[in-house]
């Protein structure tokens, strides 16, 4: 019995020879993409280890390499993932709930639909040319925090609404009708018995989500961020940088040891986001165990 799934599977394997080589390249083209990421890292390793100290996190940019730091870049990335968290995350988990538990399946949610999946493809940057025209110019906003933020939440608020949308759409219907069959309303339905369940899909889908924002670059050039701030933004109309440009500053220098402060700060923003990706683990394993459909 068990050598007969295996044999089918090499008939399968003579009768279909193309099956087999879009095996090979498949396999091919991971083995190269997992070599040029081990590369990579292995790159940054060696040219930002050295210099990784207490001075590059508790100073700011300074035109000397051994005084330059990432402090205001980097208070500057978490003002805009907190801000950008407490925006998209409330609109994009309700419009999910709403297109999914509410909405009929009508001509008007499927355009919408439509709309939102586009709006998920579109480049950052076009993202960022609207933050300038909207938040920083009509609104008045300027080059502050809430305006870079609030870009990121544009960004970022497709993927949080179709990431919801996956988790909802995972929870089994018996759960919806045992709780109709109760008495239960339908947001009674949806706040005690549908949306607990979906928690952690939405959950991890926003982290990535927020993961995603936090190394985003283009969107805050456009909105006209800072490369070089000296202080730390202490309220959200304040101006700002973040690690993603401090980055890119110092990379398009010159001088080799900034070249070295380049791979330290990216070592400092890839820990941040394996946090993040942990944190999307860890809610996944603990909140998968309570719910058992």
């Amino acid at each position: 019995m068990s050598d007969t799934p295996r044999k089918r599977s090499l008939e399968t394997g003579r009768r279909y020879p193309g099956s087999t080589l879009f095996g090979l390249l498949c396999g091919t083209a991971t083995v190269l993409c997992v070599t040029a990421l081990v590369g990579l890292l292995a790159t940054v390793v060696a040219e930002g280890a050295p210099w990784l100290s207490t001075t590059l996190l508790t100073s700011f940019s300074s035109r000397k390499p051994e005084l330059a730091g990432i402090l205001g870049s980097l208070m500057g990335s978490l003002w805009l993932i907190s801000i950008t968290t407490l925006i998209c995350v409330p609109i994009g988990v309700g419009a999910a709930i709403y297109l999914e538990e509410y909405a009929a399946n009508s001509w008007w949610k499927r355009l919408v639909q439509l709309n939102i999946a586009n709006l998920a493809g579109v480049p950052s940057i076009v993202y960022g040319i609207l933050g300038l025209g909207l938040f920083v110019r009509t609104l008045g906003l300027g080059r502050s925090v809430l305006a870079g933020a609030l870009t990121l939440a544009l960004v970022v608020l497709p993927i949080v609404i179709l990431a919801a949308q996956e988790a909802l759409r995972a929870v089994p219907p018996s759960i919806r009708q045992a709780s109709y069959a109760l008495g239960a309303t339908r947001w009674q339905t949806v706040w005690r018995q549908v949306l607990p369940a979906a928690l952690p899909g939405v959950m991890t889908g926003v982290i990535l989500a927020i993961a995603r924002a936090l190394g985003e670059a283009a969107p805050l050039v456009a909105v006209g961020a800072a490369t070089y701030v000296a202080f730390v933004p202490y309220s959200v109309h304040d101006e700002f940088s973040a690690l993603p440009l401090q980055i890119f500053d110092w990379a398009s220098r010159p001088q080799e040891e900034f070249h070295g402060l380049a791979s330290a700060a990216i070592l400092v923003l890839l820990v941040v986001l394996v946090m993040l990706n942990a944190g999307a683990v860890y809610v996944r394993l603990k909140y998968g165990r309570r719910i058992k459909w």
